[in-house]
């Protein structure tokens, strides 16, 4: 069957569609993408503007007629973080769903980082032993570990590049005390929940996911996205670390020059090494691989697994 997964995240929206049954991989057919930023939208009360209501809505159903366009037979729609911690998150849903016909799933932040282990356990099989999946979206960074399909642990921190890149680097390049500031900030957060991943053990594979980790990588010289989906590609921390001082003196512009880095995100990326460059240190990470698969596969597996079980 065609299966469409709507993706309203914290940096786009996204309308994957594939060609998918059970038992076999999902094949991708078509891809839109909306660069929206809600995790930037919102105003001084923590909520989505009119503007970017507006602005939802309208994509939504432009997605909804593309997916109707490429005979999807199943839509699986779906938002995270920006539209989930947004203050008016309940009225932004029922706009949708009165305007366009969408009803939105919200997922919490655990479900978040259990779907993305799960389509990342499916791409690397049972041999990869015990993972440990990291995950920087625009709005949170979700962490992951086990040796199953459903992970031991799971947690979502409010450390997304876009959310962070608003609210603490305001500068373009930012001020170097705003940076120092965001650096401790994030490692406090990062810091609080490394217990409760440690008392598992020593991961046998560590694995990211999503945008920001696939540009730190390239930056660092993994192969082009062109190569193809099954080239390996590997981010390591001496890489991340020797960038990092290089890019708090970029602007925006010139983040935008660097292997990889689409326009649109480059002024997250800094935010985003951030978080990496934390995360790996203190988790001890020396080297991570990128796989391809995240979130929105998980939910077409998990989608997928429900048809064999009814």
């Amino acid at each position: 069957m065609r299966l469409g997964v709507l993706d309203v995240g914290s940096n786009t929206v996204h309308l994957l569609v594939v060609d998918a049954h059970p038992g076999a991989r999902p094949l991708p057919a078509y891809s839109y993408k909306a660069e929206l930023r809600l995790a930037q939208l919102l105003d001084d009360q923590g909520a989505i503007g009119p503007g970017g209501v507006d602005r939802l809505v309208s994509t939504v159903r432009d997605a909804l007629q593309a997916a109707e366009d490429k005979g999807v037979e199943d839509l699986l729609p779906f938002a995270t973080s920006a539209v989930r911690e947004a203050r008016n998150a309940d009225e932004v849903l029922a706009r949708v769903r009165a305007e366009t016909g969408v009803e939105l799933t919200v997922l919490s932040g655990a479900e978040e980082a259990r779907l993305t282990f799960l389509a990342v356990r499916r791409w690397f099989g049972w041999s990869a032993g015990k993972l440990l999946v990291l995950d920087i979206g625009g709005g949170s960074l979700e962490i992951a570990y086990g040796i199953d399909e459903e992970p031991d642990a799971a947690v979502s921190l409010p450390l997304g590049a876009g959310r962070l890149t608003a609210a603490w680097l305001p500068g373009d390049p930012p001020a170097p005390e705003d940076i120092r500031a965001l650096r401790r900030h994030v490692r406090t957060e990062i810091a609080r929940t490394v217990g409760e991943f440690s008392r598992f053990g020593a991961p046998d594979h560590v694995v990211a996911t999503s945008k920001t980790f696939k540009q730190l990588a390239r930056i660092g010289g993994a192969a082009r996205s062109a190569e193809g989906l099954y080239v390996q590609r590997e981010l390591k921390r001496a890489s991340l670390e020797s960038w990092v001082p290089r890019l708090t003196g970029m602007t925006t512009a010139e983040l935008a020059e660097l292997p990889g880095v689409s326009a649109g995100r480059a002024g997250q990326l800094l935010a985003g090494a951030l978080v990496a460059e934390g995360a790996m240190d203190l988790f001890g990470v020396e080297r991570l691989e990128i796989c391809p698969w995240a979130l929105r596969e998980g939910v077409i597996l998990r989608r997928l697994d429900h048809m064999v079980s009814a």
